[in-house]
């Protein structure tokens, strides 16, 4: 059996799959403020020696798959964040670390 699904449905299925992926900023935001601004700063300026100036761009010159990895293994002072947050909670974060460069 042979089942043909018209372009549209399959055009339809990935728009929402991608809308059901796409990252939130201000959850970002919020996960950032509690996890992360301690040693990267309120806004991004590195707080605490060695953290990554998000203000400068550093780090963030990287697909979000390698920044997800990144976080999610943790570096040099920085914790790993897997099983502490989500991949989409990541995501999230890193779409938010993007708009503070």
């Amino acid at each position: 059996m042979n089942i043909k699904i018209p372009h549209s449905i399959v055009f339809i299925l990935l728009v929402l799959a991608n809308v059901a992926q796409a990252s939130d900023v201000n959850q970002g935001r919020d996960i950032y403020q509690r996890h992360c601004a301690m040693c990267h700063g309120v806004n991004g300026s590195a707080g605490m020696a060695g953290a990554a100036d998000f203000k400068r761009g550093q780090g963030l010159m990287q697909s979000d798959r390698s920044l997800l990895e990144r976080i999610q293994s943790g570096k040099n002072a920085c914790p790993a964040y897997r099983g502490i947050l989500t991949e989409q909670q990541t995501l999230d974060v890193i779409a938010y670390i993007r708009t503070l460069f």
